[in-house]
């Protein structure tokens, strides 16, 4: 018999539906005609063992504890999902071959192993296991999928990673949850001061940000614009700014503003009624392919932008898109690229776009199905692939918020068939009274991909929008024009500028800018980030929730509570460079490139030094601290540390350790 073990019952009936018929069903499972069975999990039916399991003498928290270390890690069932554990022990034991169908990422993949680990299979089971990757819930999908599977061994580093990850969160959260809290306590705070690997330096991001909004103190500058007529008496053509020599770096900011307004008047007097020689003119046609496909990540920060979602809506439609109207592909995904195969696909999609979007029409008069973007690389595709429509037909309609977020999807999607963006680019420079001025421009002349977004009123970019729409004059070196009466510009430094859903996310998908060891930095990619494409939404609402975070308008800001636990923490715990390390670390082992080994042994250094760091501080008095009811109580119990993830079916190793 095989069996097929998803990851969670709508998967399992995905899968039961293309397999041979009479279906028969069970208790947690389905069974099929030809004898194999499908069943699931219901997320993780397993989980990381409460500190007393360990010793029943850590149930009460004391310092003299830390740091709690497994010497040989724990799992135990989950009350709710012990009655489905029991029929997969049963199914098991029955089965001849076994199919893991977890979702196709790395906590997916640990989801179900870690459950053949626990049932303690065979060897020879294990060996012979096959892995099937369904991203897709439709009928047509599933069954290439089918006739696709591959060894699960292959997908070993992808496990071992999210194991890595699962037991750095349990130690890290468990032993500075308890060590800050107690001396919290000691300090008059009643509440729990929860400590997190990733939600402790997304939070020391923006009680940061406040802090530079708070001390920010607004400056004022100056720029010149030279109004340049072709001749004497001409027309006004064109404005070109000011580019102060290095004789003006006295006068200047770190970000090359000029602050003295008599420097910038001399300059604008000195210009006013004269020759301007023409120094350099370059015009450079440039094309600027589609954007990729959607990630979740990416998703979520277009989707805060245009639409006002924050990150949690746009996965919850995502989820129900996904699984209730099975309209796009697997939602966590972290992968912006494409199968190659699927191109083929294309004009099914395409028909399933326009049973949803009615007003599609003007889109596709700019598509074209043979066209084929730099997002079909099967070098770039793991165990997932970016988030796109599916094959599906919508018969009906969608809710608003649903119907919102599938169009940004679909829209991405057809951008993969439409030409680039075209333009030129027009740079002149031009030398009046010895001073230098520059003007440039970017003309579009092929809209291309952009043909599927809203038109603003200008294509235009640079100095120049509100001059002749036909952008800068043709020119040649040598030539002389006229500067007429320039304009002195005075404008003041601005702070930077509050979170709102889209930047914060975009910080933590990007935290190369927030790290501050520059030999880190160079090892970062673009995309190494705080949590994962399935863990950013949940880490930001659970800061909401614990109310170390409140919403101010569109903006984020850290409460006072935020504010006091991030000042009184070692900046090792709040700023992003060691957790920056660890998920780099945590990628490189799913990669292959590196080993549970190479990440926990120096892990267990920094948690014993962070602890002593703890017991060492003297706290200030936090009595008046301000914490949430969940926060209060600390027990010990399983409660305070985990959280089931809303809507994910999945629960994380530790809210608090996150």
């Amino acid at each position: 018999m095989r069996l097929y073990i998803a990851e969670k019952p709508s998967l399992g009936r995905a899968i039961a539906e293309v397999l041979p018929r009479p279906h028969k069903k069970e208790e947690g499972c389905i069974r099929l005609g030809n004898g194999d069975v499908v069943t699931w999990c219901i997320g993780h039916v397993l989980e990381q063992a409460d500190p007393e399991a360990y010793n029943p003498a850590y149930k009460k928290w004391q310092l003299d504890h830390l740091p709690i270390v497994p010497s040989e890690w724990q799992l135990q069932p989950k009350t709710k999902t012990r009655k489905q554990l029991t029929v997969l022990r049963k199914l098991v034991k029955q089965a001849d071959e076994l199919v893991h169908a977890g979702d196709p990422d790395r906590e997916g993949q640990l989801l179900v192993d870690e459950v053949i680990d626990y049932l303690k299979v065979s060897e020879q089971k294990r060996r012979n296991m096959k892995r099937l990757l369904v991203s897709d819930l439709n009928a047509s999908a599933v069954k290439r999928a089918l006739e696709s599977m591959r060894d699960n061994r292959e997908f070993i580093p992808l496990s071992v990673s999210a194991l890595a990850r699962s037991r750095a969160d349990w130690l890290y959260g468990i032993n500075l949850t308890r060590a800050w809290t107690i001396k919290g306590q000691q300090a008059g705070n009643r509440g729990v001061l929860s400590v997190g690997r990733v939600q402790t330096p997304v939070l020391g991001i923006v009680v940061r940000r406040d802090e530079e909004i708070r001390d920010f103190v607004s400056r004022p500058f100056f720029e010149v614009r030279a109004a340049i007529h072709l001749s004497e008496g001409a027309p006004l053509s064109f404005y070109a700014k000011w580019k102060p020599s290095d004789a003006c770096e006295p006068h200047q900011d770190e970000d090359g503003r000029v602050l003295n307004r008599r420097l910038a008047e001399n300059v604008a007097s000195r210009i006013n009624q004269q020759q301007a020689e023409v120094t350099e003119f370059q015009q450079k046609p440039g094309k600027q392919r589609a954007p990729l496909p959607y990630n979740l990540s990416a998703l979520q920060i277009d989707a805060a932008k245009a639409l006002s979602l924050s990150a949690k809506q746009v996965l919850d439609a995502c989820q129900n898109l996904y699984e209730k109207y099975q309209l796009i592909t697997y939602p966590r995904s972290d992968c912006r690229y494409l199968p190659v195969e699927h191109h083929r696909q294309a004009a099914q999609i395409f028909a399933g776009i326009k049973s949803v979007v009615n007003d599609s029409g003007e889109w596709f008069s700019h598509v074209d199905k043979n066209r084929k973007s730099s997002a079909f690389n099967d070098a770039k595709t793991g165990a997932h692939h970016a988030i796109i429509p599916t094959e599906k037909c919508l018969s009906g309609s969608l809710p608003p918020t649903e119907f919102k977020v599938y169009r940004l999807i679909a829209r991405q999607y057809l951008m993969q068939f439409c030409g680039p963006y075209e333009y030129v680019d027009t740079h002149v420079e031009l030398r009046i009274s010895g001073g230098q001025f520059i003007a440039k421009e970017r003309v579009t002349s092929v809209l291309g991909w952009k043909s599927l977004l809203p038109q603003k009123s200008s294509d235009k970019g640079g100095d120049n929008d509100r001059v002749a729409a036909t952008g800068l004059p043709p020119l040649q070196v040598g030539q002389t024009l006229w500067s007429g009466t320039p304009i002195v510009d005075a404008k003041q430094t601005e702070p930077p500028k509050h979170f709102t859903d889209a930047s914060l996310l975009a910080a933590m998908t990007g935290i190369g800018r927030f790290v501050k060891d520059s030999n880190l930095k160079k090892i970062l990619k673009d995309t190494d980030g705080l949590g994962t494409e399935a863990t950013r939404a949940s880490i930001i609402e659970l800061l909401f929730k614990r109310k170390f975070l409140q919403r101010v308008g569109k903006s984020i800001q850290a409460t006072d509570t935020g504010r006091q636990l991030i000042a009184v923490l070692p900046d090792q715990c709040s700023e992003a460079d060691m957790t920056a390390q660890w998920e780099k670390q945590l990628n490189d082992i799913s990669e292959g490139q590196g080993s549970y080994q190479q990440f926990m042994t120096p892990l267990h250094q920094q948690l014993d030094a962070l602890v002593m760091s703890a017991r060492a501080t003297k706290m200030p008095a936090m009595a008046g601290l301000n914490t949430s009811k969940e926060q209060r109580k600390p027990t010990g119990r399983k409660k305070t540390y985990r959280r089931r993830q809303k809507g994910t079916g999945k629960s994380s190793a530790s809210t608090a350790q996150k």
